[in-house]
């Protein structure tokens, strides 16, 4: 009789026993699964939309395409604030929402703007939004600040990184200026192109010639050279930089990444205060190779007065 009850009483601790780890596993099972899923929704919260900090509303741009008249083709504001939606505009000018930039993507094409052999896609600030003809001189000053990033370039026959110029200041004769000197339009040299060049930041201006020029002499370009240039020390590569211009009377000063400093001052800029001039941003493409092509990405951009 002992012996039977003890058979029993080993059967329902056994049955107790295997009841109790199945319930468990069981528990382990399901706290495993709730871990699991809330690893997945944490996974999808955190895949955000990044969008870019840029306000276009004194900004037109103009890509490496041509329009119904065979020149290229611009968007002005404020058209350009719905940029994303334009069919024209997409191949050349999108958001990338994951890095949260603007990408302007330029290659060779039949799209050139007057005295270049280059095209673009490159935002061009206009003080007053959808004209061209409110500009500043370095008397007025102006302060230009970027956050850009190289995101891809072609190479050329040597190997070596295609360049192209990622922001510029770009000088304008006024219509009596054009009238004086019997111009058919306004443009006047560049005194600034910052170019990405082979993972560095490189700089170039320009020189008056002449130092004794009339104030007639020196509103024609070729009254103007390029000086030799000047590069950063610091190898930005395919990361992001920030770049800073900032101008006054008489100066020019250009910071990559709050610092490393390039100070333009003295008689030859001070004689470029003739012109006016207006900001540009974005990628000028500097090749005619078969299939080149370069996207840069402008993840801030703000200028002021």
């Amino acid at each position: 009789m002992n012996f039977r009850n003890e058979i029993v009483s080993f059967l329902i601790i056994a049955f107790l026993s295997v009841t109790a780890t199945s319930q468990v596993s069981e528990s382990s099972v399901a706290e495993s699964d709730v871990k699991i899923e809330k690893k997945k929704k944490k996974k999808k919260r955190n895949k955000k939309v990044r969008l870019p900090n840029i306000d276009l509303s004194h900004w037109k741009v103009t890509l490496p395409v041509t329009n119904e008249k065979g020149k290229p083709y611009n968007i002005e504001p404020p058209e350009i604030l719905d940029f994303a939606n334009n069919e024209i505009a997409k191949p050349y000018m999108y958001i990338d929402s994951t890095k949260g930039s603007i990408v302007f993507h330029s290659m060779p094409t039949d799209s050139k703007t007057a005295n270049t052999k280059y095209t673009r896609s490159e935002l061009r600030e206009q003080m007053v939004p959808g004209n061209n003809n409110v500009n500043w001189t370095f008397a007025d000053g102006a302060y230009m600040k970027g956050k850009i990033s190289m995101e891809e370039t072609s190479r050329d026959s040597n190997g070596k990184y295609h360049r192209t110029i990622i922001m510029q200041i770009h000088g304008r004769l006024t219509n009596e200026q054009r009238d004086l000197i019997g111009e058919d339009d306004n443009n006047a040299p560049p005194i600034l192109k910052i170019y990405w060049d082979k993972g560095k930041i490189r700089v170039k201006t320009k020189v008056l010639k002449n130092l004794n020029a009339t104030y007639e002499e020196m509103l024609h370009d070729d009254a103007w050279d390029d000086d030799e240039g000047f590069n950063f020390e610091q190898k930005v590569d395919f990361r992001k930089f920030v770049l800073e211009v900032k101008i006054s009377d008489g100066k020019m000063v250009i910071v990559l990444n709050g610092n490393e400093y390039k100070v333009y001052e003295g008689i030859h800029i001070k004689k470029w205060g003739v012109f006016e001039n207006y900001f540009k941003a974005g990628n000028y493409f500097q090749s005619r190779d078969k299939g080149a092509y370069s996207k840069v990405n402008i993840y801030e951009l703000e200028v002021s007065h």
